[in-house]
């Protein structure tokens, strides 16, 4: 039954010049790394008849490979023909904003420099880690404050000792009241 709907498909859209993709021609997922869409799948007809109708919330970003930007720029420099640069682009399926970003990274840095090191999100920090950091800021601060208080009371023993003050501890102060 699904054979016979997709050759009635394919039978109607030539009749009607609906544009079919030839077997030559790329696709969005052999790009990106996954499997190729069938002709039914492409038609938006699933194997049960019905139209694939889920609509995805957030348009996914593509991506591409080191090596194939890389051979997408060479290709592009090896066209020497008027309007050869825009079909390799349509028959792609990108931008050209695309290949002017990948032929820059390319002269800068070679097949290297076409990589994409920074995928992925960015890492946020947990709430409880930007507070304990500020608290260990904090207690390295004291810390220091608290050595320097060491040592200038240090300093002042000495120096009351030196000039023959009796110096009285707290203990003792707060036995005589």
């Amino acid at each position: 039954m699904a054979m016979v709907r997709e050759k009635m498909a394919d039978a109607l859209g030539r009749v009607f010049g609906d544009p079919q993709r030839s077997e030559g021609e790329r696709s969005e997922p052999e790009r990106s790394g996954g499997a190729p869409k069938t002709a039914a799948s492409q038609d938006g007809v699933e194997s049960g008849g019905r139209a694939d109708l889920e609509v995805v919330e957030m348009p996914r970003r593509r991506r591409f490979s080191a090596a194939y930007k890389a051979r997408v720029v060479q290709e592009a420099e090896a066209c020497t023909e008027y309007g050869e640069v825009g079909a390799l682009l349509r028959r792609e399926g990108l931008y050209s904003s695309y290949l002017s970003k990948w032929r820059r990274q390319y002269r800068e840095g070679g097949h290297r420099a076409l990589g994409d090191d920074k995928r992925g999100r960015r890492r946020r920090k947990n709430p409880l880690e930007a507070e304990n950091e500020r608290l260990r800021r904090k207690v390295a601060r004291l810390e220091r404050r608290l050595e320097q208080a060491q040592t200038i009371i240090e300093f002042q023993k000495k120096f009351a000792e030196v000039l023959g003050i009796p110096l009285t501890s707290t203990e003792e102060q707060e036995g005589e009241e």
